[in-house]
Order: structure tokens, then C-alpha cells, then sequence
């Protein structure tokens, strides 16, 4: 008998080499695919966070015009009695608008005046009455006063409904009655454009077409007078945006201009935008309402999932037998923490209100639905953090005669803390940026006062963002990324502070 030998043949140097060299390239090519898909999801975060905040910061400042007033005590306090809730009753709108109409004397048509105080927000004088309520001596005194303009005039100022060239006059020019025209004739009229507005003597013009160096044009304030102006003592303005696509006028626009040139509007932090509540105004309108309701909806919600939470993880275990029912639990836990969160909206509408009865859009019920919706994240991430304990440490514990729950709650759950703790934040801010569950429970309404109490009507900040993104005013754009700006903030912090508890406490085995 006789042995067979087949070998194959052997393999040449060269194939080898290229095998190799095919192999190296696919770890290029898989490592180029990784950094391009990290590259590609950075620009995206970029642009996404780049858009955020330029349409975001302008709700952090609004425009106030300081005006001189003399605190009437005939509107105020007639009767001098220095009470509070007099004061507080009395007109100090009435004094505001006056100082205003006084800036401009020659706006003396009643619905050009209606429009002039339309510049002014409906909240103008809170600050004035604030001012005369801390300190009642100012009553009879000439006082300067911030006064708070509207929404369309902020945006105007802060250049986001048109921005404006302005040009100096060259040259002479005259505006000459065409019927209820004007002929405008100028030595050097280069810079004259259909749409632009010429400034002169007080008063404004808008040319509506040209024709030869000859200028028809329509009034928009009246002139003190149509004698020949000299260069440098008219102006030109022109607007982007023209007059229809823009909630401010020209006249409007005009006006603002002239505030902008005396000093009197100024730019500061709308300090209100975290002081107040919500409002039907966008420059009264704040997000402190939805922050206190945010606050105490997560304070229910921690003290709720927190403990329930570690305990059912302990039990579950440390000390729960191995058999169907306990793999029955933990198969529906695990189940319940890819439930979507509306359906946890529908339990607590049905169970918390329409059952047990408890106030609607209260802080309390959102607590109890969120509670529910957090519970099986944390009882996973905390059974996560008691196995990563090594056996040894309770071996070792129970070696020297700790009982069974000493040695767990001794020594293996100070060690599993950390984890749990860093599972329970992440937890809490998935909670915070929850909508669905909260809309099922009347957590949308319009409150306006602050809650102070778990039973007070509330809303939370996502959803104050969701009321704000429905609204038409442009103004609410900006309310919409400012508030969107303070939940990431949030958001990010309570990240920050879970990585740091991780890191702070985190042992290698």
C-alpha cells in the first residue's frame, strides 16, 4: 500500500503581495467611509447649530427708547395717598405717550398718530409703574424712563425685516406739486432709484418712477415746506425689502430712523425673556413659566422613578428568584423602554385625570407620566451598574459575615452608585425633552402666570417651544430658537454633569 500525496501548488510571492495590498486597501477605504461619515454628521451639527443661534440671539436683547418724563401724580395718585395698590391702578400710559407724541410735534393727523404709538409695545409702561412702585418719592418728579417698543419695531431695528442704505443728497434738489404728485428735479441724481425714499426739509418723499432725471414721486410725510435743499441736507434712504413685504411702513420706518439718529432707542438683554411668562405679545413674552413648570415636573418625576427605580433594579437583581415570573418582568421592562412616549400621554390621561381625578396640566401629572416613561431606563441602566460591580467585592463581605442585604447595600450599591446615578440623568434629560406624553394631558394650554405650586396649571419648556413655533410674528421666530438655545443648554449640562460623575467615580476592575 502506498501513500498519496496531493498537494496544491504553492502560492506565488506576487499573489501574496497584491492579497495583502487588496486587504490594506479595504482598511483605507472602510477608514476613509468612518471619517467621512463623522465629517459629513459634524457639518450638519454645525449648520443645524449655526442656524439655531442666529436665528436665537436677537430673542436675548429688545430695543427700549429712554424717555424724559414727568410723573404725573394727577394720572398716578391724585390724592397723594402713597398707597401701592393706588399707584398701582394709576395711568402711566398716558404720560408715555405724551413724551413720545412730543418727539415728533409735526405728526398731527389722528390716524398718523395711532400709528406712531403703534411703535410703542402694549406693555410700554410696566417698567414705569415698577419704577414709581419701588420708589413712590419719584411721583412729581421728571424722571427718564426705558419704554419698551413693539415687536414689528425691535425686528426692524435689529435689521431683520429690511435692511437700509442710506445715502447722503448731492447736489441741489427741488420737489415741485404735480397734482397729488411731486416732480423731484436734482443736479446729480445718479444714486435715485424707483422705491427710494428722499429726505427734505422735515418731510419724506417716495419716488414711484423716473424718467429722465425727473422724479415722480408721492409723499409719505409732509414737508415744512418745498423751497430748493442744498447737498447735505437731504439724504436718501432705500430699503431691501420693499414696503408690502415688511410689517413696518416707510413712514414707520422713517420714524424709527429718527429715534435711531437722536440716541434715543438703544439696544440692551431682555432680562423679561427669562422674568416673565407667556404672552400673546412677543416682546413681553418669556420663558420662566415653562422653566418653573419644567422644574417641578422633573422634581416629581426624580423623586418617583429615583427610588422605585434602584429598588426594582436591587430586587431584581440581588434577590428576585430565577424563574418565569422574574423573566417575565424584566422581558416587559425591557418592552416598556421602547414603548412610544404618546402612549404613556394616553395611560396618564386616562388613569391620572379621567380616574383619579388630579388637575389637569398640573405639574403633579406630568411628573406621574414621565415617572412612568423614565422607570425602565432607569431600572436597566441600574441592574448595568450593579453587574459591573465585581462578585468579589460581596464574596469578600459575605466571607467576613455580612448578611446577604449588607453586603449589597453596603458595599455593592455605593460601588454601582455612580453608574446609577449617571443612567438617572440621562434619563432625566430624555424627560425634559419629552412633548408627546404631555400634550395627551393638557400640558399645551396658554398660562400665563407663573405656577408656584405642584397643582398650579403649567407648561415645560418643549412644549412652550411647540406653542411659540405655530405663531406668525416674526418676532416669535426668534422666542422660538431662544428657548429652543436655553433647553439645549440644559440639556447639555445635565450631559456634562453625567460624564463627569462617571469619570469622577469610575473604577477599573
Amino acid at each position: 500500500m502506498t501513500d498519496t500525496a496531493i498537494s496544491a501548488a504553492p502560492r506565488r510571492v506576487g499573489d501574496n503581495n497584491a492579497l495583502v495590498a487588496r486587504r490594506y486597501r479595504a482598511e483605507r477605504r472602510f477608514k476613509f467611509y468612518g471619517i467621512a461619515a463623522i465629517a459629513v454628521t459634524a457639518v450638519f451639527l454645525v449648520l443645524l447649530f449655526a442656524d439655531i443661534l442666529v436665528k436665537g440671539l436677537p430673542a436675548f436683547t429688545e430695543h427700549r427708547l429712554t424717555l424724559p418724563i414727568n410723573v404725573s401724580q394727577k394720572a398716578i395718585d391724585p390724592q397723594n395717598s402713597k398707597d401701592l395698590k393706588v399707584i398701582r391702578a394709576g395711568d402711566f400710559d398716558a404720560p408715555i405717550r405724551e413724551a413720545f407724541r412730543a418727539m415728533f410735534p409735526d405728526v398731527t393727523s389722528r390716524g398718523d398718530r395711532k400709528k406712531l404709538l403703534g411703535l410703542l409695545s402694549s406693555g410700554a409702561a410696566d417698567d414705569f409703574r415698577a419704577m414709581v412702585m419701588n420708589d413712590p418719592a419719584l411721583i412729581g418728579q421728571d424722571i427718564k424712563v426705558p419704554v419698551l417698543l413693539s415687536d414689528d419695531a425691535d425686528q426692524y431695528l435689529k435689521g431683520r425685516q429690511t435692511a437700509v442704505q442710506k445715502f447722503p443728497g448731492q447736489g441741489a434738489i427741488t420737489a415741485t406739486a404735480d397734482g397729488d404728485k411731486f416732480k423731484l428735479a436734482a443736479d446729480q441724481t445718479a444714486l435715485l432709484m424707483a422705491g427710494d425714499i428722499v429726505r427734505m426739509n422735515g418731510g419724506a418723499f417716495r419716488v414711484v418712477s423716473t424718467d429722465k432725471g425727473a422724479f415722480l414721486a408721492e409723499q409719505v410725510t409732509a414737508p415744512k415746506s418745498l423751497d430748493p435743499v442744498t447737498a447735505g441736507a437731504w439724504d436718501i434712504f432705500r430699503f431691501t425689502v420693499p414696503e408690502h413685504n415688511r410689517r413696518i411702513d416707510d413712514q414707520e420706518a422713517l420714524w424709527l430712523e429718527q429715534l435711531k439718529e437722536k440716541g434715543v432707542a438703544e439696544s440692551g438683554i431682555a432680562w423679561r425673556f427669562f422674568s416673565s411668562g407667556d404672552s400673546r405679545e412677543p416682546e413681553l413674552a418669556g420663558i420662566r413659566g415653562a422653566l418653573m413648570g419644567s422644574i417641578l415636573t422633573l422634581l416629581v418625576t426624580l423623586f418617583l422613578c429615583l427610588p422605585i427605580g434602584v429598588a426594582a433594579a436591587i430586587y431584581l437583581e440581588e434577590f428576585a428568584p430565577k424563574n418565569r415570573l422574574t423573566q417575565i418582568i424584566e422581558v416587559n421592562i425591557n418592552n416598556l423602554a421602547a414603548v412610544p412616549s404618546i402612549v404613556f400621554g394616553l395611560l396618564g390621561l386616562a388613569m391620572f385625570l379621567n380616574f383619579f381625578g388630579l388637575p389637569r396640566s398640573a405639574p403633579v401629572v406630568g411628573g406621574l407620566v414621565l415617572a412612568l416613561l423614565v422607570l425602565p431606563t432607569i431600572i436597566i441602566a441600574s441592574r448595568a451598574a450593579l453587574r459591573a460591580v465585581p462578585p468579589s467585592i460581596k464574596e469578600a463581605a459575605l466571607g467576613v459575615g455580612a448578611s446577604h442585604q449588607q453586603a449589597i447595600f453596603h458595599h455593592v450599591l455605593p460601588l454601582a452608585m455612580p453608574g446609577i446615578m449617571t443612567g438617572t440623568i440621562i434619563g432625566m434629560a430624555h424627560a425634559l425633552g419629552e412633548t408627546a406624553p404631555l400634550l395627551m394631558i393638557g400640558m399645551v394650554a396658554f398660562i400665563v402666570d407663573i405656577p408656584t405650586s405642584f397643582t398650579d396649571a403649567a407648561t415645560v419648556l418643549p412644549i412652550q417651544i411647540f406653542l411659540w413655533s405655530d405663531l406668525p410674528e416674526i418676532a416669535f421666530q426668534s422666542k422660538t430658537a431662544g428657548a429652543i438655545i436655553v433647553l439645549l443648554v440644559f440639556l447639555f449640562v445635565m450631559n456634562a454633569v453625567a460624564i463627569l460623575l462617571r469619570k469622577r467615580f469610575e473604577r477599573r476592575w
